[in-house]
């Protein structure tokens, strides 16, 4: 008997991730295939520190009217505009003190590239 309730138990837990992620991926929120391409990601490093790096992407997202539906420590998570809900995702990891890496992550090469080349503009 404790054995059939230990499996039900790790179904619904185990289902309840999965319907988790669906009903993110439904409301357009979900982020799993920016982290499933991230290895695909293109990478830019600023010549910045984290902190001001994050603000300027921020920054430099709101003068493009992207619209960004998640932001954690170190992921953003846009769609190209209101109109355009092309995903990007920008994963922030410091390198060192003044220097922060971007990865521009994306299921669409053209949106990714678009993003790298706005972002690009924060180190001129």
């Amino acid at each position: 008997m404790r054995k059939a309730w230990f499996i039900f138990l790790l179904f619904l837990f185990l289902g309840c991730a999965n319907l988790k992620e669906m009903g993110r991926g439904f409301l357009g929120i979900s982020t799993k295939v920016l982290e499933e391409k991230r290895n695909e990601a293109k990478v830019l490093v600023l010549n910045y520190d984290y902190f001001s790096s994050y603000r300027k992407v921020l920054d430099k997202l709101k003068e493009n009217k992207s619209y960004i539906y998640k932001k954690t420590q170190d992921l953003v998570a846009l769609y190209l505009s209101e109109e355009d809900t092309t995903p990007v995702g920008i994963f922030f990891s410091e390198l060192d003190k003044e220097k922060t890496k971007l990865e521009i992550s994306s299921p669409s090469s053209l949106a990714k590239e678009k993003i790298f080349d706005l972002l690009s503009k924060i180190n001129e």
